[in-house]
């Protein structure tokens, strides 16, 4: 097909309204920001949003266009952010919890988008299926009724077939009957399902990759009524460029472990050092997906449903101890405001040595620096921090423990044919071959203005910080081990000791 005689990706995205779940959250928020402003003539974007914390969906609605993501549409084109139109829902009820009303306002929607999803690790197995798997059902029922849908992409992860390590795009055995478990879970209560969660997930890493592979299974059998886009985002952090280089709004990933050990409290991981950590800016996958969204809504597809594996580290492999060792090195340069102590750590896959690493380095430390907030009048905080980090670390042990190869054909094929205009704003390929430590630079400095909010004219004195506590650690390290010294040679003898082996040792073999 010529793809000249086809409208760009901004002319067929004119005058398309569009259905987006998970708008509040990291990918949903850089989605809309990317087609507001790459794409001036869209329709409106209808975000489905639910009331939480006391606030009503216009409240959050009007929160969500202040945030840091709209910065650059705020500035060039402000008019933009009125095109977003907030749907009071919820993906983890029948029918998503909308009107009669807001449907009827919706019947225009040509594009949908379902980002929406939990990541828990840890939700109760009933939670999981109902928001994730049933959520899934819903909203393609939904898009059955729209008469002018020209695409509807489901938003997967690369990691929701685990026990296949050599991943294709392609649709994989399900591990369960999705309508049977959906009626399971409508049925049974939370207590119960939870007893039985471990067989009937065929012993999955946790509920969230089990509903999230049945959501596949669901998208797979909707695919002949639907025009339908399965996409597998790897672990999705920090900008690239768009909106801004280096923004992100989650500790996700190796971003949170860069942080852990820029503020000097991570300072051990229970992961292989030489796996790969796969990890996916999120401007890379955002304009894959509007591609994507492009290719399936103007060319006919060869696959009833084309699947996406949105996986870079094949070009750009970066081991878990590379990310720490990365993390050391940029730190003197990107400290942090509240670095508690100096930058630190490594990783290993020896479980108990990992183990008397945190009780050393995370829960003693810990307990001193929180005794010491306590008697200063302050709020302690380390030990609870502590406490997450590793049940984070060890919700995500299968993950750093294991590796797996991603095959992605179909991904690198989106931008093949584009005009020139489209690749100037939605290439990705080039992106992926940045540079790993300009990048880890760019997102430490993002990390800093997004998610810790610090300012970049008080990194003069974070580095002065800084190197007080990495001097305040040397010596405190050189007092440490002098004591220790002093106990081995001098209280328990240890080199008359080994003198006195050495002589018995000699004395058999001369003689």
């Amino acid at each position: 097909m010529d793809v000249t005689t086809l409208p760009t990706i901004p002319q067929f995205f004119a005058g398309r309204d569009i259905f987006l779940t998970g708008g509040s959250g990291f990918m949903g928020k850089a989605t809309i920001e990317k087609i507001l402003y790459a794409c001036p003539a869209v329709g409106n974007i209808y975000v489905l949003l639910r009331p939480k914390k006391g606030k009503g969906i216009e409240e959050r609605l009007q929160l969500l266009k202040q945030e840091s993501v709209f910065e650059r549409i705020r500035r060039d084109k402000p008019e933009q952010l009125d095109k977003l139109v907030p749907v009071a829902g919820d993906v983890s009820v029948l029918n998503m919890g909308i009107s009669e009303e807001d449907e009827k306002a919706m019947e225009n929607v040509s594009i949908v988008f379902h980002v929406a999803a939990s990541v828990r690790f840890d939700d109760p197995l009933k939670d999981a299926i109902l928001m994730n798997a049933r959520g899934t059902r819903e909203i393609c029922r939904f898009a059955e009724k729209l008469k002018n849908l020209k695409a509807m992409m489901h938003v997967s992860t690369s990691y929701c077939n685990p026990d296949w390590h050599d991943i294709e795009e392609k649709i994989y055995p399900p591990y369960a009957d999705w309508q049977k478990t959906i009626k399971i879970a409508e049925t049974y209560d939370r207590e119960l399902l939870d007893i039985l969660a471990p067989k009937f997930t065929s012993f999955q890493p946790n509920t969230y990759t089990f509903t999230k592979s049945l959501a596949e299974q669901i998208i797979n059998d909707f695919k002949e009524k639907l025009p339908l886009i399965l996409f597998r985002p790897s672990i999705v952090i920090s900008a690239v460029s768009e909106p801004m280089a280096g923004w992100i709004d989650n500790f996700n990933g190796p971003v949170g472990l860069l942080v852990g050990c820029g503020i000097g409290i991570n300072r051990t991981l229970y992961s292989n050092p030489d796996n790969v950590a796969d990890y996916t800016p999120v401007d890379i996958a955002v304009r894959a997906m509007l591609t994507a969204v492009w290719k399936r809504g103007t060319q006919e597809p060869i696959d009833r449903l084309p699947i996406y594996n949105c996986s870079t580290s094949d070009v750009r492999p970066t081991t878990f101890d590379e990310v720490v060792a990365l993390g050391k090195e940029l730190s003197p340069q990107w400290p942090f405001d509240k670095t508690l102590w100096a930058p630190g750590g490594s990783v290993t896959n020896w479980k108990m040595y990992n183990y008397v690493k945190v009780i050393l380095l995370h829960v003693l430390p810990a307990i001193i620096i929180d005794t010491a907030l306590k008697v200063s009048g302050q709020k302690p905080f380390v030990l609870r921090l502590q406490r997450r980090i590793y049940q984070a670390n060890q919700a995500l042990a299968y993950f750093v423990l294991n590796t797996w190869t991603f095959q992605n054909k179909n991904l690198y094929s989106l931008n093949e044919g584009l005009q020139d205009c489209d690749l100037r704003l939605f290439q990705f390929n080039f992106e992926i071959n940045t540079d790993v430590r300009k990048y880890f630079s760019s997102a430490i400095l993002g990390t800093r203005r997004y998610l810790m909010h610090e300012k970049d004219e008080d990194l003069p004195k974070a580095r002065i910080r800084f190197q007080r506590m990495r001097m305040l650690d040397k010596a405190i390290k050189a007092v440490v081990y002098s004591l220790l010294s002093y106990y081995l040679i001098v209280r328990l003898e240890i080199v008359p000791m080994l003198v006195r082996i050495t002589n018995t040792n000699m004395a058999q073999y001369m003689n």
